[in-house]
């Protein structure tokens, strides 16, 4: 077996099959809210110094409050934006200390890089990151000993908002199509990262300014992650 097979083996069997699996079955992770009305939306790869204070400053503006899940060597760069998110009620949480798949990142390294972006926001906030989402939702066998310590949140909808081509009224479309009950939503701050359009952030903007305003989500009852798990859990403990 030459040395590419057995990387290859090695991807599949540490990072592929149990990202599938865990996914598939939903095993200690939490992906969807059980509360009705209730949407999280949720903003993965920032901070940034051009999109998100336009982002924070737009969610102000409508009175929603939303997750992060934070880069932790951006976190590190911008650390008034951090503050500013901690301050206006959205959650923060951990978005790996660089964005690298966890396919590629072995157990010790994973949860020193986790440790490092959890002392990070620590330090500017003063409340410890409980909330975690890796990278393009990329899990492997060490996700069980991360449970340990963070929440492993998920999705039910991801968009495709890092592609500028997408344009606006189709993201619009997606935005809409995506509001159900206890729906978490991926987007995204920042275009830097592999894969992403640097200028794609301005259209997600405008995307949610056009939601914002839409009949559609009138109705809604934007939550946190945090929001959405205490409803769930109260609601649950009053059918006991």
């Amino acid at each position: 077996m030459n040395w590419l097979a057995l990387f290859l083996c090695v991807v599949i069997v540490y990072g592929i099959v149990p990202t599938v699996v865990i996914r598939q079955t939903g095993i200690g992770i939490y992906k969807r809210g059980k509360y009705t009305k209730a949407v999280a939306l949720t903003f993965d790869d920032g901070p940034n110094p051009y999109y998100t204070p336009q982002l924070l400053d737009l969610l102000k503006k409508h009175g929603i409050k939303a997750t992060f899940f934070l880069v932790g060597t951006k976190a590190k760069q911008h650390p008034q934006l951090v503050k500013r998110m901690q301050e206006e009620g959205h959650d923060i949480g951990l978005h790996n200390y660089r964005h690298i798949s966890n396919w590629f990142i072995f157990p010790p390294f994973l949860q020193r890089g986790l440790q490092k972006s959890a002392d990070i926001i620590e330090q500017i906030t003063g409340k410890r990151p409980i909330y975690y989402r890796p990278p393009w939702g990329h899990l492997n066998l060490c996700t069980w000993t991360v449970q340990k310590k963070y929440v492993i949140v998920m999705w039910t909808a991801i968009l495709g908002d890092w592609r500028e081509r997408l344009g606006v009224p189709a993201l619009v479309r997606r935005l809409k199509k995506s509001l159900k009950d206890g729906a978490i939503i991926v987007l995204h701050d920042s275009g830097e990262t592999f894969g992403a359009d640097e200028k794609a952030p301005e259209h997600m903007i405008q995307a949610l300014q056009q939601l914002f305003e839409d009949e559609a989500a009138k109705n809604v009852q934007w939550m946190t992650i945090s929001e959405m798990i205490a409803a769930q859990t109260k609601k649950q403990t009053r059918a006991i």
